[in-house]
């Protein structure tokens, strides 16, 4: 639920971001909104970089990247873990 909730919030404010492009807030506050956006787009824009690798298995990698661009760490956790080789005692 935490995560469904982050990715809705996301989503809204990218929103903000877009309306603020179309028709720009008052002066002091678009700018920070801008600014905001351009940063987060930076972090999403890292944390696809950074794991990229890891979505090479997966079923549909380039809808996994799409939603890591708009949702960030809000869809990597979302991603399941890949099993890992369990190694014997013997």
């Amino acid at each position: 639920m935490f995560w469904g909730l982050g990715k809705l919030l996301t989503l809204l404010f990218w929103l903000v971001v877009l309306v603020n492009l179309l028709i720009p807030f008052v002066h002091p506050l678009h700018l920070l909104v801008n600014l905001a956006g351009s940063l987060l787009a930076l972090a999403h824009l890292l944390e696809l970089v950074f794991c990229n690798r890891s979505l090479k298995g997966r079923a549909h990698p380039w809808r996994d990247r799409l939603k890591i661009v708009f949702f960030g760490v809000f869809h990597l956790q979302t991603i399941p873990a890949p099993a890992t080789a369990k190694a014997s005692h013997a």
